[in-house]
């Protein structure tokens, strides 16, 4: 029997495993903060939160997000530098701009810009 999305499995008998959220966004998007000035092409997903619980806890409390949904690792820019952001679902929206990312990590990881995405190469598809 398949279990349903909403269920949750025991993993050690004292564990359960998150409920998971589905994903909106994949490798390879361009997607911007819907609060914060920066832009990103994402280029890796935890399916819940995977992060320190520091990090967490710098979050102020009101805008801090949920842990059991989506988070992404972003090749990011703002107007001032480049780096890597880690972000949850809740706060990304898809990039309308058509612009690429201008992060010096790119060339390395993906394809050239194009159709308003990037494509991952080839030796970093599993």
């Amino acid at each position: 029997m398949i279990p349903s999305r909403n269920t949750h499995i025991p993993t050690t008998g004292r564990e359960t495993m998150p409920p998971v959220s589905e994903a909106r966004f994949t490798i390879g998007d361009v997607v911007r903060h819907r609060l914060f000035a920066f832009r990103g092409v994402i280029f890796d997903i935890d399916p819940v939160f995977a992060n320190s619980e520091e990090w967490y806890e710098a979050i102020p409390e009101d805008v801090r997000p949920k842990r059991d949904q989506p988070f992404y690792h972003l090749l990011a820019e703002n107007s001032e530098s480049s780096y890597i952001a880690y972000v949850s679902q809740q706060n990304l929206e898809r990039d309308e701009s058509e612009e690429p990312i201008d992060h010096p990590a790119i060339p390395g990881m993906f394809e050239p810009f194009d159709h308003g995405r990037y494509a991952l190469r080839r030796n970093y598809r599993h």
